[in-house]
């Protein structure tokens, strides 16, 4: 007769642990700020399709480090939860709050769950607000764990090395072109070793508290970034004025439900919903 294996549970989460941030590290960073007219998104990203910053709402932004497929079906439900509370409801109830608990539980849940794989990803939910004190930013990570942050955050690659050049270098309240500048040159700081990236090796976005429509998201492509980066006069207020309605691409639709993630979220709503009912009676 064998003597079964035994795995205390805190050796157990903590090889979990190991095993994401290990793989997490592999990939480029992905650094979030706050500027002057909203929220920065800059992620290290050569590919010009599988993006790692999204649009989930009208105010409300995904940014992404980790396995593709993995952070791809996460966005693609909070998508689907969005879209549906906006419906039910109204537009406005749509946070990046909310969105955050439902991705925390959910990322919760398959890290705890026997048997399962965790995801290998970072999530950064952000949202924009009227004023500046009203921007909101999330960081997710793996094991469902929630923090707020101000000013600015980074995840994956090397997030570590990144956030301490950030510390020494983000100036509250900046332009875009410097904001953009000042996150470039720290995600090019890989250790010891200082890399110089190129405009076809990034992929950046912004969240547009200024854009008159509702839809606050827009991508930073082409001459734009390129003026931006080059800190040309007058480069952010053409990228305004030209590139105002962004790339002019549709919220993407999602997709069929793909599995326990969706139905972990649809629970989550349909939570809500009853919490709400029983507030109204």
């Amino acid at each position: 007769m064998t003597t079964p294996f035994y795995v205390s549970p805190e050796q157990l989460m903590k090889d979990r642990a190991d095993y994401v941030r290990k793989n997490i590290a592999r990939g480029g960073s992905v650094a979030v700020l706050n500027y002057d007219g909203g929220i920065l998104f800059v992620a290290e990203n050569r590919s010009r399709v599988l993006h790692k910053i999204s649009e989930i709402y009208d105010r409300v932004g995904f940014a992404a480090a980790g396995k593709y497929n993995e952070f791809e079906n996460l966005r693609q439900a909070g998508v689907r939860l969005a879209d549906t509370r906006g419906y039910l409801y109204d537009r406005r109830d749509v946070s990046a709050l909310g969105l955050a608990n439902a991705y925390a539980q959910t990322l919760g849940t398959i890290f705890s769950e026997a048997g399962g794989k965790p995801y290998e990803v970072e999530l950064i939910i952000a949202e924009v607000g009227d004023r500046p004190a009203q921007d909101q930013i999330y960081r997710l990570t793996y094991d469902g764990s929630v923090a707020d942050a101000h000013g600015f955050v980074v995840i994956g690659g090397a997030a570590e090395e990144v956030s301490r050049v950030l510390e020494g270098s983000y100036t509250e309240g900046a332009h875009l072109s410097a904001a953009l500048r000042t996150a470039v040159a720290a995600l090019g700081r890989d250790g010891s070793e200082t890399r110089e990236l190129s405009p076809t090796q990034l992929e950046v976005a912004v969240l547009d508290r200024g854009r008159k429509r509702d839809r606050k998201f827009r991508r930073l492509v082409g001459d734009h970034l390129v003026r931006l980066l080059a800190d040309e006069p007058g480069a952010e207020e053409a990228a305004i004025a030209e590139n105002g309605d962004g790339d002019g691409a549709q919220p993407e639709a999602p997709e069929p439900a793909q599995g326990d993630i969706l139905d972990d979220i649809d629970e989550v709503l349909e939570d809500g919903e009853d919490g709400e009912d029983d507030a109204g009676d």
